[in-house]
């Protein structure tokens, strides 16, 4: 029996749920633990993509709740104690106490390998655990490393190390260019990233073989497994991949990524939900709050009530301020001007349109 849990936390987005359909095809031996943390303030297809993934993966995805005993919803519970101040994105509250600390519980001090869903086409980390026997890995990035390890193995003062351990290391005739690149120190002229994508686009698998061996001198959880099939992984799986796997594996694209389509002033556009979460997430831009109260406006009501003693979900607006009529109308122009391409809309939208509109108001009066 491995020493290791490896698990996989499924949020109720497109990325996340596809890592799960891609794990369980790619490594179908893999013991894989999956869980989903529920703040109660979830979109209903939130609930169904949970459901559908269940019957594709054939286990249960375990439901953590941050506060189990309590008679309110884990976010209503943690709004109380934190007097009424909503989350933002200079204070995520909602994040640590909703995701991060239920997730360290069920985790608790086992020696644990997460899999996060980050894109290769994305360039972030992500929110991750700290906790030193909780280690990230990356499966849709070719490099399936997490930034702390990547500036362990590719420190100046490893560098000897490193060239060291690919004598001992089995390596796919590892090329004398990339020994030289493994050689070169990391300068002002030649930084980190570069030597990353260098050393993973000459040849990732044994960079990745390179990495693990490594790994078996630190205190990192993947020190204690003999084997790890992801060290052959060396593919980047982008936002088109995503929804490959999702469509062709039956369990589908949540619903509120759906495009919907609009018209305002006369021109055209989509929108659509571009995250999973809370209904009322302050991540939202303002044509999704829009979405929202056009496409569920019970739960955007909802939202509104949160709004009292000074605290709003955006900065400087409140939600019945942004559902004026006027309000939406400028929120779907700005949107329709930075999001259309070609020449079928001018990038100028907003100065055509009141241009347009002095000129009418001007031939009422000739």
């Amino acid at each position: 029996m491995s020493q290791v849990r490896h698990v996989l936390g499924i949020s109720g987005g497109k990325d996340s749920a596809a890592l799960a359909i891609y794990m369980k095809t790619k490594y179908p031996n893999l013991a894989l633990e999956y869980y989903t943390c529920d703040t109660g303030k979830e979109l209903d297809e939130t609930y169904l993509l949970i459901e559908r993934l269940e019957g594709f993966l054939g286990q249960k995805i375990m439901q953590l709740r941050a506060v189990e005993k309590s008679h309110e919803d884990p976010f209503d519970h943690f709004l109380a104690r934190k007097g009424g101040y909503l989350p933002s994105s200079l204070i995520r509250w909602c994040t640590r106490s909703l995701k991060l600390e239920p997730f360290e519980q069920f985790v608790g001090n086992d020696s644990v390998i997460s899999y996060v869903g980050i894109r290769g086409d994305e360039d972030r980390e992500g929110y991750i655990s700290t906790k030193p026997n909780i280690q990230s890995i990356f499966p849709f990035r070719q490099n399936i490393w997490s930034e702390d390890v990547v500036g362990k193995v590719l420190a100046n003062g490893n560098m000897e190390n490193m060239l060291d351990l690919c004598s001992n290391t089995i390596l796919e005739n590892v090329s004398a260019r990339f020994l030289e690149l493994l050689g070169q120190p990391i300068s002002l002229e030649f930084q980190r990233p570069q030597k990353l994508r260098s050393l993973l686009s000459l040849n990732a698998k044994d960079f990745n073989r390179l990495v693990f061996a490594w790994l078996k001198s630190t205190q990192y959880p993947l020190a204690l497994e003999s084997v790890f099939p992801l060290v052959e992984n060396d593919e980047n799986l982008g936002i088109n991949d995503i929804f490959r796997l999702l469509k062709e594996s039956g369990v589908g694209v949540p619903a509120y990524y759906n495009k919907v389509s609009f018209e305002v002033k006369g021109y055209k556009g989509e929108y659509a939900r571009s995250r999973s979460g809370c209904y009322f997430c302050f991540f939202q831009q303002r044509i999704e709050w829009v979405w929202l109260y056009e496409q569920h406006p019970d739960m955007f009501f909802k939202a509104m009530e949160y709004e009292k003693d000074g605290y709003t979900w955006g900065q400087n607006e409140s939600l019945a301020e942004l559902i004026q009529p006027e309000r939406i109308e400028q929120i779907k122009l700005e949107y329709l001007q930075k999001n259309t391409s070609g020449n079928r809309l001018s990038p100028y939208l907003l100065d055509r349109i009141i241009e347009e509109e002095e000129v009418g108001c001007a031939a009422c009066f000739v």
